[in-house]
């Protein structure tokens, strides 16, 4: 065999670039990343860039529907959390926050469910209950009362102002 003939040895894997290892690696200086500029810095991503173009996020229309500005909040109690009232009580959302049930009322206020058992005739006043929960207290003869949910805040519209008259300071 020549030593012209001799081949080196094949590797089954790239060895990795191990940059910023001094010029003697052939990746010193800039660490194979150029000269200036936010390339050259380190957390540059080229996603949404696509030149002076406006980029294509933003060029397409939103599609979709969010059910985000019509939900409802409610703070919810279930029936079995009435056993510390006593019979024929008037429950309401003041009655539960002063008994320690409900520490703080939603946006929408307060929604009763059927979880639980119930023994005596209580009236309830709630903004919104669930089918088995009105079962449960009108079989005991308690009542259900059903109260419209909070008002929302309304912002105050604005009013163009008046036009100016002859001789008004600037």
């Amino acid at each position: 065999m020549d030593i012209g003939e001799a081949k080196a040895l094949t590797h089954p894997r790239k060895s990795r670039k191990r940059v910023g290892r001094g010029h003697g690696s052939g990746q010193g200086k800039t660490s194979g990343r150029g000269n200036d500029g936010a390339r050259s810095r380190s957390g540059w991503s080229s996603r949404n860039m696509t030149g002076g173009n406006m980029p294509l996020f933003r060029r397409l229309p939103r599609v979709g529907f969010s059910n985000a500005p019509f939900k409802k909040l409610y703070t919810i109690v279930n029936v079995g959390q009435f056993a510390s009232f006593p019979a024929n009580t008037q429950v309401n959302a003041e009655t539960l926050r002063e008994s320690g049930v409900v520490s703080q009322i939603a946006a929408d206020g307060i929604k009763i469910l059927g979880s639980g058992e119930l023994d005596r005739s209580l009236a309830v006043r709630a903004n919104a209950f669930s089918r088995s929960a009105r079962d449960k207290i009108q079989a005991v003869g308690g009542t259900v009362e059903l109260i419209p949910p909070p008002r929302k805040p309304v912002r105050a519209k604005m009013h163009p102002r008046p036009p100016r008259q002859e001789g008004e300071g600037k």
